[in-house]
């Protein structure tokens, strides 16, 4: 049975196609990302999508589903008891998450917390509620400068952010909280999935503005992932965008930092040009991170319209050998209330230039189908424990 030499996984962050039919327990009803944004617009070009069957997994508006799409489609459920970026990640390499991570969305942190930060940083905090992140350095970006405090808040994921001025705060120092910030919310009651050092140039209202120094302090996977089995194998595992972040450096033998999910592509574009044996895998999280969570239909549109066209680059640069899945890690539904994640169903398109065949595969209960499929690829066990179910066999 023939392998492939490299696989890409492309996740298209927040890329949702549907509500998950337990939707309604996470306050989700009717929620369609892809859907909803296809609705609100009046064009939306995605030709290259679209010949890889996008449209014939959820109706839109102005992209014709096609009688035969360029190699296989599914839609796939999410096992996991979450909607965030990290539980979705995970499921996808093997690990069913089944305590959700704690969120802070409602009140802000505890006084206890954050009492307990001020002590073990040295700074006064100021904020500490849910919030956009450049809506809150907009407001309290002067006092943090004047005053040397920093700037937490969280959203509707399970996040504590800080933010900190990188000409008056000084970005090392920003880090140095943040890693005080990870070892304090390792505490059961405080457990949250991710510190993000979130930091910012300028010098009053106005001209603020997020540069591209943000970490994220994830926690470690709680068991080996496919990532991991694929290393200690000696396969390549090459991570674009905050994929290192969301393992914790786990399993990755080599990491590419993103600027935008416009460089993430091209750093994708340029890894296809390299010889390796392995995995390339990518988080491309601006459709969640500036549109989804900012309720932006046209913007995620946009982003999607560009991402199509280095989409349409990339699947020339494979080569006979290579295989492509794109897959998302949970919706984010830009004309939904709030700010929130939306429980969705997720799209699995995979292509390969010398498939034998093409069609829709059935309905997959889990996410770790797209792990698993890496995993048989390269005839790799999968970790003890892990879930998930090849579809290598259609594939070939």
């Amino acid at each position: 049975m023939k392998k492939y030499k490299r696989i890409f996984v492309v996740v298209i962050d927040s890329l949702g196609i549907g509500v998950m039919p337990d939707g309604e327990q996470f306050g989700d009803v009717g929620v369609n990302t892809l859907g909803h944004i296809s609705e609100s617009v009046d064009t939306f070009r995605i030709p290259h999508l679209q010949k890889l069957g996008l449209a014939n997994l959820t109706p839109l508006k102005q992209v014709a589903a096609v009688e035969r799409p360029l190699g296989y489609q599914a839609v796939l459920r999410e096992k996991s008891n979450g909607k965030d970026t990290m539980t979705g990640h995970w499921e996808m390499m093997g690990i069913e998450t089944k305590t959700p991570f704690r969120t802070f969305t409602e009140h802000g942190f505890p006084p206890e917390l954050i009492q307990e930060l001020e002590r073990c940083t040295g700074h006064k905090v100021i904020g500490n509620r849910s919030a956009s992140g450049t809506q809150i350095i907009e407001e309290l970006g002067e006092e943090e400068i004047a005053t040397g405090s920093m700037i937490v808040y969280t959203s509707a994921d399970s996040v504590l952010q800080i933010c900190g001025n990188e000409e008056t705060f000084d970005l090392q120092e920003l880090y140095r909280c943040c890693e005080i910030a990870r070892r304090l919310t390792m505490k059961e009651e405080w457990r949250v999935g991710r510190v993000i050092a979130r930091p910012y140039i300028g010098k009053k209202r106005g001209e603020f503005k997020r540069t591209s120094n943000r970490h994220d302090y994830a926690l470690k996977p709680p068991a080996k992932t496919v990532l991991d089995a694929l290393k200690e194998k000696g396969y390549d595992v090459i991570s674009v965008g905050k994929i290192v972040d969301i393992f914790d450096g786990e399993g990755v033998t080599q990491a590419y930092r993103s600027t935008s999910s416009v460089h993430g592509m091209g750093q994708t574009i340029g890894a296809a040009g390299e010889a390796f044996e392995g995995l390339c895998f990518v988080n491309l999280v601006d459709f969640d991170a500036k549109w989804g969570h900012r309720r932006n239909p046209e913007g995620y549109r946009d982003e999607l319209e560009m991402f199509d066209e280095r989409l349409g680059i990339l699947l020339e640069r494979l080569k006979e050998d290579d295989l492509l899945i794109v897959t998302a890690d949970h919706g984010n539904d830009p004309t939904y209330t709030g700010t929130d994640h939306t429980r969705e169903k997720v799209p699995f398109l995979a292509y390969a230039k010398d498939m034998r065949s093409n069609g829709r595969l059935a309905e997959q209960e889990t996410f770790a189908v797209v792990g698993a499929t890496v995993a048989d690829n390269f005839g790799v066990a999968m970790p003890k424990g892990a879930i998930g179910e090849s579809l290598l066999q259609y594939l070939l």
